[in-house]
């Protein structure tokens, strides 16, 4: 048998010396001993550990008579429970254990038989209910508070239980214990922790407390206080305290319950009590700078006398608790490092968008991938024209979509949010969508989108059209009827100065992905260091660019060709003259022309029509053409490099762009070193080829400006050959940059556009760990990125060496990258901020040794 003994880490008294700790009692048990140590008026505790829960729950009780003697003859308990964490829930406190007939007549001399009946009552009714498992609505009807209405719950106890209430303390606190140790072992409890992220075997503790009553003669009752707004993070005196009341009855709404502070809206704590409240407006300041925390405290009055029963981290939006670790550590109470450390980089990007308010009613009709962070309401649209013409007359639309393509990229402009039926976190829609900070939400499989019909069906056979206003949260993945209420994205000052301490401490750089001038500034807006990643091929769909790119493609040959690109040509230099602008002083990275020509060709007759009269041809012979141009699997035909290659004066004239806009921008700022890519190389002799032809344009440029000019030339390694034969290609460039997205594609012969139909049931049923196009596989594919960083910089130790996939902004694959050696991500504009302060984590929690920065090679 076990008794509560100072020193017995299963059944021990809470003192300041007792052995508590958060791994082996819970954190409230592990906070009560924090207040103890800080002489706060705490009633007398008992906490039971992990280990002592675990095997009440298996039938094994310790001393439950010895632990009553401990709180005396007279005592009323409660039991709360104590987790590991408390966002992984736990079974409800179950307050007034001790409470019987003897105890109810002694208690109405000293509170009130009106105070004794109703602690009795509450008592009878919540053993019956969380402890007994009776019905509830047996006890919820009861409502008479006074004698009658507890004869009435006893009765139907016996009634219910086919034996009468227990009435010996013994019994009572050995079945509340048993009770809530059985229902944190059952399997409903177990899936809900594991859910919230509690790993399957974690423990729960137990604390056993002696209740001050909050209920009797003089000024008695509850409630809770905080220092600061849960939802904004200011320093603000919150919550509420409710007269002759135990627990947290105060939060309830109407009660009646008194604000703590003077307010012109009704009575306070402040001015009926003023003695009783400065006393725990002290303690809550004590609080907040010994446990260097924003704590809310659970206190209760006994005739004017302060009672200290419960302490924990206030709740708080992704906001507040930025706003409070930032105040902490300009307060000296914690070190800026510990603020950095404080902060889940995954909630930065809720103060990045707009975001549903907690709390807003949620009607959910349909579900998919979370592919783009924020909320965003709108008319249903179905073609990129209509989310156009919506814009334009200024009404906000979600353009629906089965999928999207690089045509859509202007509707997705004008659009507020996307939804498609496909796709995965690196499909089409997904990109560009975290690119322009556009909430987005894929993979919507289980909704049929009819677009003939202008419709889309839920999951529960409701069906809206074009025009009906829903609600996308690229946060959770849920599409939303109607308009719930939003709160607007929060970059205030808190925000920046996280943001200048997470640069102070990591280690490896971050570069955004931009393809136009405003990515460029959004990029620049969040700091980083540079662009990683242009895709150049998406300057081509705007409506004067479209024809030309067509012509192009049509052309016969070489000299046809350049005709056509001599049109592009102003237009490219002015993109790339712009960027560097914008980004002066920071790197630019642009990709050559990537994708298959047969993107840029209509599909539709009107679109084939439009194309037979810009070139003066028969609508049949342009059919022909486009048809032939098809390609079985085009992901993994004629495009990249092998253009650049077969089509050699698609990049002659890029680069002539990039060279040209480079002397232009240098003209007003700092010289500009631009750095060419090129996409999809699988061999050495790709790179030579090309490489020639490049440097070969900058002579000629040099030539005709009488200006000189640097540039780096670098490779996508975005093939798994390419990975295997770094060590021969790397001698050829500057910088060797991981396209995780086509290389996590290629190495597992899965479409990351397909992969959403049933990649959640593959994570689910453990096939993947997670979603390789979300949380880079550092198992298969980083394996093939591992091999190509040590071939790579064996045979050129100075070479660059990043990733620029959309795996650059997640957390786990920064860390890895880290963990190879790599010099910087590069990820979409909106992801660096989560980027930087996932790089500073790293940088504290694992330092790695410092690698003296390659010298930047001329060409």
């Amino acid at each position: 048998m076990q008794k509560p003994d100072p020193q017995n880490p299963d059944v021990t008294l809470i003192t300041p010396t007792s052995p508590v700790t958060t791994p082996t009692h819970g954190g409230r048990a592990k906070c009560l001993q924090r207040l103890v140590r800080l002489e706060l008026p705490v009633p007398r505790t008992v906490a039971l550990s992990f280990d002592a829960v675990h095997r009440i729950a298996a039938g094994e009780m310790p001393d439950i008579a010895a632990l009553l003697d401990g709180f005396g003859e007279t005592a009323i308990l409660c039991v709360r429970p104590s987790s590991g964490d408390p966002d992984w829930g736990g079974p409800s406190a179950i307050l007034n254990i001790g409470m019987n007939d003897a105890r109810r007549d002694a208690l109405a001399a000293r509170i009130g038989a009106e105070a004794a009946t109703a602690l009795y009552l509450r008592f009878v009714q919540a053993y019956a209910v969380h402890v007994a498992r009776l019905d509830p609505d047996s006890f919820d009807e009861i409502d008479d508070a006074g004698p009658a209405g507890l004869a009435e719950a006893l009765r139907a106890y016996e009634d219910e239980a086919e034996e009468p209430f227990p009435q010996d303390p013994v019994v009572q606190l050995s079945e509340v214990l048993r009770s809530m140790a059985r229902a944190w072992e059952g399997t409903t409890a177990r899936l809900l922790r594991q859910a919230r992220g509690a790993p399957a075997d974690a423990g729960l503790g137990l604390v056993v407390q002696e209740m001050a009553l909050g209920v009797g003669p003089g000024e008695c009752g509850s409630g809770v206080l905080q220092l600061v707004n849960s939802e904004t993070g200011q320093r603000q005196i919150t919550g509420r305290y409710l007269s002759q009341s135990q627990g947290r009855e105060a939060l309830q709404p109407g009660t009646g319950a008194l604000y703590l502070t003077r307010d012109p809206r009704g009575p306070s704590l402040e001015e009926a009590e003023p003695e009783a409240f400065a006393q725990i407006r002290t303690y809550a300041e004590l609080m907040r700078r010994k446990l260097r925390a924003e704590m809310q405290i659970e206190f209760t009055l006994e005739d004017g006398r302060v009672y200290i029963l419960d302490g924990m981290r206030v709740a708080r939006s992704s906001r507040a608790a930025l706003r409070i670790a930032v105040r902490l550590a300009e307060e000296g109470i914690i070190t800026r490092q510990e603020a950095v450390m404080r902060i889940e980089p995954r909630a930065i990007t809720e103060l990045l968008h707009r975001q549903i308010a907690p709390g807003a009613a949620r009607d959910v009709i349909g579900r998919g991938i979370a592919a783009s962070p924020g909320a965003a309401t709108g008319r249903i649209v179905f073609t990129a024209a209509e989310a156009q013409a919506s814009a334009a007359r200024g009404e906000p639309c979600i353009l629906v979509r089965r999928e999207t393509s690089p045509e859509d990229i202007r509707g997705m402009h004008a659009a507020v949010g996307v939804l498609t039926e496909r796709g995965g976190m690196t499909s089409h829609a997904a990109v560009i969508g975290r690119g322009l900070g556009l909430p987005c939400v894929v993979g919507a499989a289980r909704m049929r989108f009819h677009h003939k019909r202008q419709q889309i069906t839920t999951p529960d056979r409701r069906t809206f059209r074009a025009g009906d206003t829903i609600t996308i949260d690229g946060t959770s993945g849920e599409v939303l009827l109607g308009a719930p209420e939003t709160i607007e994205a929060a970059l205030d000052e808190s925000f920046q100065t996280m943001m200048a301490w997470a640069d102070e401490i990591r280690d490896i750089g971050i570069r955004a992905n931009a393809d136009t001038p405003a990515d460029a500034a959004t990029a620049r807006n969040f700091a980083a260091q540079g662009i990683g990643l242009c895709r150049t091929e998406h300057m081509f769909f705007e409506a004067d660019r479209i024809t030309p790119m067509r012509e192009m493609i049509f052309a016969d040959t070489a000299e046809d060709r350049q005709a056509a690109l001599a049109l592009l040509l102003p237009m490219q230099r002015a993109d790339f003259t712009e960027l560097f602008r914008i980004m002066e002083g920071l790197p630019v990275c642009i990709r050559l022309f990537d994708p298959p020509l047969h993107e840029f060709l209509p599909t539709d007759r009107a679109g084939l029509r439009d194309l037979a009269e810009a070139l003066d041809l028969p609508v049949s012979d342009v059919t022909r053409r486009v048809e032939a141009m098809g390609e079985y699997n085009p992901m993994l035909g004629l495009r990249g490099v092998r253009l650049g290659i077969t089509l050699p004066e698609i990049y002659d004239m890029q680069a002539r762009a990039i060279f040209e806009a480079t002397l232009d921008a240098s003209r007003e700022g700092a010289p500009v070193v631009p750095e060419i890519m090129l996409p999809l190389v699988s061999a050495r002799r790709e790179v030579e080829m090309v490489r020639n032809r490049i440097d070969a344009v900058a002579a000629a440029v040099r030539n005709e400006r009488k200006q000189g000019f640097t540039y780096r030339l670098g490779v996508m390694v975005e093939t798994p050959r390419a990975c295997l034969r770094a060590d021969e290609i790397a001698p050829y460039t500057q910088f060797l940059s991981f396209g995780t997205n086509d290389l996590t594609q290629m190495t597992y012969g899965l479409s990351r556009d397909d992969a959403g139909r049933f990649m959640s049931d593959y994570v689910q049923q453990g096939v993947f760990s997670e979603d390789p196009f979300h949380v880079l596989d550092t198992d298969g594919v980083g394996e093939l990125v591992a091999l190509g960083v040590e071939r790579g910089r064996h045979s050129h130790p100075g070479v660059t060496l990043s990733i620029c996939g959309e795996h650059g902004g997640n957390p786990e694959s920064i860390a890895f990258c880290r963990a190879v050696g790599m010099d910087y991500v590069s990820c979409s504009p909106f992801r660096v901020p989560v980027a930087r302060l996932a790089a500073a984590q790293l940088a504290l929690e694992r330092p790695r040794p410092v690698r003296d920065n390659p010298p930047v090679a001329e060409s």
